[in-house]
């Protein structure tokens, strides 16, 4: 009994001496270096375990390793027994789970770590952080994109934990931050010696659509394309190139933001100051045509110098047309000033002022009642266009196209693209508007056929229609119509079929009326004022002589005096 109970005592007391000497394995032990052989150091890590660690697991990325017999290291402890016996251990688990401790307080503090770009992957880099792998991503490498990689691989520099997750092994690293940070404390050193107004040197770094970057030696500002020049700049590399050393002014600083506005303009005079003396009212100069807009033309009088000729201003005759059918950009054009602007830099220009008002010089050369000849245009509800010279338009209006139709049934007579004759009835220089007539070309040939006829006198026409309520008759081209009760003194020859087209008669004037460009005309009338003649010269009702034998004497005396 007593030999048994000892030997169980000395078996509690070795299983309590093993547990409490032996580590446990999952842990991080420390060891010494007892040997270096095939590549591998044998690490004496107490307790009467050795181990074997690759010498690689003791170098840092991109350099040779550092180990040497007796020298102490900290190894991680896999297992403590393996096939053969010896323990199993890692150097690079060691120092990851020590990077990782490490890393976890700088992150909290947001302090930086030292690290080492040692490969390429997908969407970035790896990092060596002492032990622990990070990702850096390509955006995070630097301020701007980075073409070549190569100079930065297995240097030691300075990197911002972005995010770390130690239960997947994830860390995520910027250098960018790092270098941002740099940056801002260098432009705030550069931007504090900086006053606006000063002039400095700066060398154009990039050029965009908008303006050019200028580094002004460690800090950028912005030229924009509205300060380069007093003139106007479509592209700022039109003056401008990458790498060109340019002499600029420092216009505006922003402490806040650190942006710094620059101008290369204001370093030569404003050609604004002079422009009212050199451009006065009423002035004629030569421009040439920068940018064309939907409501205008820019004209460039001298470089920095703009005027804008509105739409409006731009034809006598093309109201409704793109500037861009009347002027080209480039083209050189002479311009009247209008009006100047000075607060607002604005100068307004017309075009069409340069050139005489075509109704102007139409009204000198066909004034009313000049007649005019020309092409119809247009054909509307209202009336005709036609074209006149100075590429203007005349309107004949329904009234004025005959004196014998209504207007509506007059127009359907006419032809788009017809050359017709008229009369000029008035001018409205101001309203733009020339109204012509087609009727008043029959007054015009009325007035030439009964020139001389006067109320009264016989004179003989020529039958050219006959109708149930009269006949038509034709004198020297004007027309006019005798009524059935006209035709004769006696009711029974008051017929117009006993006329024939082309006959022959005597009428009498009745009235003549230049307005309705008719002449009152009757037989009966003739008839009654021969009988009255008659009467006078041959005799009366007191004379004994009848009425017949009067007439027959007067009839007989008349053809003896045609004869």
């Amino acid at each position: 009994m007593c030999a048994k109970s000892t030997m169980e005592e000395f078996e509690a007391l070795l299983k309590e001496s093993l547990e409490i000497d032996t580590p446990e394995e999952g842990s991080v032990v420390k060891g010494r270096v007892i040997a270096i052989e095939a590549g591998q150091a044998i690490i004496d890590v107490g307790y009467k375990m050795e181990g074997r660690v690759d010498l690689k697991e003791f170098a840092v990325a991109g350099m040779a390793p550092e180990i040497a017999v007796g020298d102490e290291v900290e190894v991680y402890l896999d297992r403590v027994e393996n096939a053969k016996g010896e323990a199993v251990i890692s150097r690079e688990k060691a120092k990851r789970e020590a990077a990782w401790d490490k890393l976890e307080k700088a992150f909290a503090k947001e302090d930086r770590v030292d690290g080492v770009i040692f490969g390429r992957v997908k969407g970035g880099f790896t990092v060596d952080l002492g032990g622990a792998v990070a990702f850096l991503p390509g955006s995070q490498v630097d301020v701007r994109p980075v073409r070549d990689a190569g100079p930065l691989m297995g240097m030691k520099q300075p990197f911002q934990i972005l995010k770390m997750d130690r239960r997947r092994g994830n860390i995520v690293v910027s250098r960018r931050a790092i270098l941002e940070e740099s940056r801002a404390e260098q432009r705030a050193e550069i931007i504090g010696k900086l006053a606006e107004g000063q002039v400095v040197d700066g060398v154009v770094k990039n050029i965009t659509e908008y303006g050019a970057f200028v580094d002004l030696g460690g800090v950028d500002g912005l030229l924009h394309v509205t300060d380069m020049a007093w003139r106007r700049v479509n592209h700022p590399s039109e003056i401008l190139s990458i790498g060109e050393t340019v002499k600029v002014q420092v216009v505006k600083i922003n402490k806040e933001t650190h942006r710094i506005s620059l101008g290369m303009k204001q370093l030569l005079s404003d050609p604004w100051d002079s422009v009212e003396r050199a451009y006065p009212l009423g002035s004629v100069h030569k421009g040439r045509v920068t940018n064309i807009t939907d409501y205008g033309a820019f004209v460039e009088l001298e470089p920095g110098v703009e005027g804008l000729v509105h739409v409006s201003e731009m034809s006598w005759t093309k109201k409704n047309v793109h500037p861009g059918k009347i002027v080209s950009t480039s083209q050189e054009v002479e311009v009247m000033v209008l009006e100047i602007d000075g607060a607002k830099r604005r100068v307004s220009l017309g075009l069409k002022q340069t050139q005489r008002n075509p109704w102007e010089v139409f009204a000198e050369r066909h004034p009313s009642g000049s007649m005019i000849e020309g092409e119809i245009k247009n054909i509307t509800e209202f009336g005709l266009f036609v074209g006149l010279e100075g590429d203007i338009d005349g309107m004949v209006h329904l009234s004025d196209l005959s004196w014998d139709s209504r207007g509506e049934d007059a127009i359907q007579n006419y032809r788009k693209g017809e050359v017709v004759r008229a009369v000029v009835s008035d001018v409205d220089v101001e309203k733009e508007r020339i109204s012509l007539s087609i009727k008043a070309l029959v007054n015009e040939a009325y007035a030439e056929a009964v020139e001389g006829v006067k109320r009264g006198a016989v004179i003989t026409v020529s039958v050219s229609a006959i109708e149930d309520g009269g006949i038509e008759v034709d004198y020297n081209g004007a027309k006019s119509f005798i009524r059935r009760s006209d035709l004769s003194r006696d009711r029974a020859e008051q017929r117009p079929d006993r006329f024939q087209v082309g006959d022959k008669i005597d009428v009498r004037v009745t009235s003549v009326d230049p307005k309705s460009h008719r002449l009152g005309l009757s037989i009966k009338a003739r008839e009654i004022a021969e009988e009255k003649e008659a009467v006078e010269q041959y005799g009366s009702s007191d004379s004994g002589a009848s009425l017949g034998d009067i007439l027959g004497a007067a009839l007989r005396r008349r053809d003896s005096d045609d004869n």
